[in-house]
């Protein structure tokens, strides 16, 4: 008997040991915080992987830029230093013409039409993500840009020379078409760039603007609904090659639920963070007919630009999406 029962205790020992061994954890760099939208549905995205795997592929989510660096992370899953990551798809626009689509001002300026642009970008997307040893998983929105300042912005001619937020080439590309002061600033830095008088003026969603409570350094907020610039999520190809076929399914699976309740989610933010910037002082605006003219005006300049550095390619994204 106590043969027997050595040999059981040893197959219970060898099969977690299994067990164990099969289960994969992946982690996932981000640089939003915790309570941030984008973040809470990659919460949720991993869960429903947890829980379709039976805890067999975990995914640890690292907000807050506390793992890698915004502007590392795509190269960092690349390179395997992390297993998946979710960056600003504009980030990478100096890279490849692909990432800045999603960025042009006044392309796609609602909800349907950022829709109708992420389809038509998608296919090209994959192709350069698949280039770079990468596998989209999902894309997810912010609510519309809007200008940010300390004061009403009514015309282009009001920006000049100002120092003017960028956080990629197209919001870079606008300041200098504005004769506005191009300065690179990460979210996280934004209210003591603005107290010390290093930035004036943004252009960024009314989820920034609360989060980054900017009724503390700034006055009114002009609701222009530029463009609808989306986050992407993403893992590490040769990670993704590794999983079994049921895992693969998993993470497919997860990955469309969490996109259609990231769009859901990004509806909703708009909605309640507009309203929260009223209720925190901020005075919130529509842009005036000067105003609107002369973001037409950059944003035609940026498109014929865009389709003049993508090829082939951008004028097929831009066909696509205006079929």
């Amino acid at each position: 008997m106590k043969s027997a029962a050595r040999l059981a205790l040893a197959w219970v020992v060898l099969s977690l040991a299994s067990v164990a061994s099969a289960q994969t954890q992946w982690d996932l760099a981000t640089n939003y915080p915790a309570g941030a939208f984008h973040t809470r549905n990659i919460v949720q995205f991993a869960a429903d992987v947890d829980k379709a795997t039976s805890g067999l592929l975990k995914i640890a989510v690292h907000p807050g830029g506390t793992m890698i660096k915004h502007t590392e992370i795509k190269r960092a899953v690349g390179e395997g230093r992390a297993a998946a990551g979710e960056v600003l798809i504009s980030l990478a626009a100096d890279e490849a013409p692909v990432y800045g689509v999603d960025s042009i001002p006044f392309l796609a300026t609602g909800y349907d039409g950022a829709r109708k642009l992420s389809d038509a970008q998608k296919p090209y997307l994959e192709k350069q993500l698949d280039k770079e040893g990468l596998v989209l998983l999902f894309s997810v929105p912010w609510p519309p840009q809007g200008i940010y300042a300390k004061r009403e912005i009514k015309a282009i001619d009001d920006l000049k020379g100002l120092k003017f937020r960028t956080y990629n080439a197209m919001t870079k590309r606008i300041a200098e078409l504005a004769s506005a002061q191009p300065t690179q600033i990460e979210v996280p830095d934004l209210a003591a760039a603005f107290a010390s008088g290093r930035v004036d003026v943004m252009i960024t969603s009314a989820s920034s603007g609360v989060q980054t409570k900017a009724e503390e350094y700034l006055t009114h907020y002009i609701d222009s609904q530029a463009w609808l610039p989306r986050n992407m999520v993403f893992a590490n190809k040769a990670a993704f090659e590794r999983l079994s076929a049921a895992e693969k399914k998993a993470v497919s699976e997860a990955a469309r639920a969490a996109e259609e309740r990231g769009w859901n989610l990004s509806i909703e933010e708009m909605t309640v963070k507009t309203k929260a910037l009223k209720d925190a002082g901020i005075t919130v605006l529509t842009p005036t007919p000067e105003l609107k003219s002369g973001m037409a005006k950059i944003g035609d300049t940026i498109a014929k630009e865009w389709a003049a550095s993508a090829g082939a390619d951008g004028e097929a994204m831009l066909a696509a999406y205006r079929k």
